[in-house]
């Protein structure tokens, strides 16, 4: 059956404990990982087909999965160019089902997500709005540092700026997500439930379909 999609286990009940204190080690730590050279041409090519489109504001899709998101937002923007950005190449080579003609200001690139947004930030390139939908959860306690807002990225996505938006069926998620938020911003970011809507990822719609409560956080970043 298609709407079977179980809800998030985990041991943890709360925001984790360390999220604070990790959080704050990133953001006094240089990050220096060495951006890979696929990345960068991945990075370079999407630039320049933006360019070309007319360098309308943009709108990020981080972890656009199937690219299905990143056509819908462009549908629901049309003065915004979309660029949905994944790291697995099989999921967006998949034909999937899309009723109409393509809009014509989104793409969708393979490249690393930790690489993307730091090159975003190195070469000041800031989206005016920023999504990430229904990341990896990682629910175990021991893998805060896998989730976005405990990885050593997430102060480079705060200082893209824009107005970001996160979204997930475990709540825990959203609520360490706009910790982190308010932690390096100094600002409230409030938790709602995601109202009745149409959905707009695959995921969005298989949590919704099997009865799950979905979660958003949403933060103007200062540019």
């Amino acid at each position: 059956m298609y709407a079977n999609s179980s809800p998030i286990q985990s041991a943890q009940t709360g925001i984790h404990e360390q999220l604070s204190s990790l959080v704050a080690r990133h953001a006094q730590s240089a990050f220096r990982k060495p951006v890979m050279p696929y990345n960068q041409e991945a990075f370079a090519s999407s630039m320049a087909a933006w360019r070309a489109a007319g360098s309308a504001p943009l709108i990020l899709d981080a972890g656009c999965g199937v690219g299905l998101s990143t056509r819908h937002l462009a549908r629901l923007h049309p003065g915004h160019f979309v660029i949905g950005v994944d790291q697995s190449a099989d999921r967006l080579g998949r034909n999937t089902a899309w009723e109409g003609a393509l809009p014509p200001n989104f793409l969708c690139v393979r490249a690393d997500l930790v690489d993307y947004w730091r090159l975003m930030l190195a070469n000041n390139i800031r989206p005016h709005k920023h999504f990430i939908l229904y990341p990896n959860p990682w629910p175990k306690i021991g893998h805060l540092a896998r989730r976005w807002h405990g990885h050593a990225v997430f102060p480079a996505i705060v200082a893209l700026g824009g107005d970001i938006e996160c979204r997930s069926n475990w709540r825990i998620y959203v609520e360490e997500f706009a910790a982190a938020l308010a932690q390096l911003t100094g600002s409230e970011v409030a938790v709602d439930l995601l109202p009745p809507t149409s959905p707009i990822t695959p995921f969005e719609k298989k949590y919704a379909d099997s009865g799950h409560s979905l979660w958003r956080c949403r933060a103007r970043l200062s540019q």
